[in-house]
């Protein structure tokens, strides 16, 4: 072998050879630590639920006797939608009040609110009574409501849908 050739194989061999074997050393690594990242285990939600219960004096016109409590977030269109529903249920008796996530993420936690829309209809002692989770009508929201402050006053079969 030549002496040129022989600097060359050593030139490889002392730079080189180091080179690859840190960069396959530093990439063993990077994947150990991804795939232990990975295998960490999440909680994972699996049903979401209306609250029980609501603390009147965190809402708006915690006299009334009834609140329709519409947990949003500004991202969801249904949302949009389920709150002009449930905005027109306003009235001396009612307080509608609109909690949106970026707004009241403390109530969302507090809550346990995991999914939105989510209509909470809660009687003068923050129990809730009914509550609707995801889309819901506007016949839903009224006849719930209505039965709730005037039992009986939805005719038979109408709740059911």
């Amino acid at each position: 072998m030549s002496r040129a050739c022989l600097l060359r194989h050593n030139l490889l061999v002392d730079r080189l050879l180091p080179a690859v074997l840190l960069a396959a050393f530093i990439i063993g690594v990077a994947l150990l630590l991804q795939r232990k990242k990975s295998a960490t285990p999440t909680d994972a939600i699996t049903e979401h639920r209306a609250p029980t219960h609501l603390e009147r004096a965190q809402f708006d016109a915690p006299e009334r006797p009834w609140l329709v409590a519409v947990f949003t977030a500004s991202s969801c269109t249904t949302c949009a939608e389920v709150w002009a529903k449930a905005v027109v249920l306003e009235s001396a008796e009612v307080v509608v009040q609109q909690v949106e996530l970026s707004e009241s993420a403390d109530l969302h936690a507090q809550y346990g609110i995991t999914a939105v829309p989510i209509v909470a209809l809660a009687d003068a002692d923050g129990a809730v009574q009914s509550s609707f989770l995801g889309p819901v009508s506007a016949t839903h929201l009224w006849a719930g409501l209505a039965e709730l402050r005037n039992p009986g006053s939805v005719p038979p079969g109408c709740t059911d849908h």
